[in-house]
């Protein structure tokens, strides 16, 4: 059940980080056209961008710590002789949820810090430059249990786009 439900998961935030990227060019042009064509760049174009790539890259992070997207630390599991190398990828799935945890506990603080202060430009708290690091850190997580779950069982974890 934890499976069907952080590949459905991973899913839609792939689709919502490549919502974000289109929405990134779209708005990089609009300031393009609106800085050469009509001499009038738009003044909230590059802060909403700014803010777009944090939600797209944590996002998408998160997805490729559960679809194994990234290189990490695997890589150098080869090296090492099968009967440890279960231990070893159990350990390297820990690390990575404790650091998704104080990703989100971190995030969570900096987030309510500056939570009075406004953009520039645009009228959103300064916290929702910190909820992509609370929203990815909850999700390395939840995919990092996954994976230690997958590895007690002694099964694999297939990506969500299979």
């Amino acid at each position: 059940m934890l499976t069907r439900f952080n590949a459905r998961l991973a899913r839609w935030c792939a689709y919502l980080s490549v919502a974000g990227l289109v929405a990134i060019v779209a708005i990089v042009a609009w300031q393009v056209f609106g800085r050469y064509v009509l001499n009038a760049s738009p003044t909230w174009t590059e802060t909403l961008a700014l803010v777009l790539v944090l939600y797209v890259t944590l996002i998408g992070a998160a997805v490729g710590v559960r679809d194994a997207g990234h290189i990490g630390m695997e890589s150098l599991l080869v090296l090492v002789p099968a009967g440890p190398r279960r231990w070893f990828e159990m350990a390297i799935h820990v690390l990575v949820g404790v650091f998704g945890a104080a990703m989100a506990w971190n995030g969570w603080i900096l987030g309510e810090s500056v939570m009075a202060y406004k953009l520039p430009n645009i009228a959103l708290s300064e916290s929702v430059r910190y909820a992509p690091l609370v929203v990815s850190g909850v999700l390395i997580v939840l995919f990092s249990i996954e994976h230690l779950v997958a590895l007690v069982r002694r099964e694999e974890v297939v990506p969500a786009w299979h």
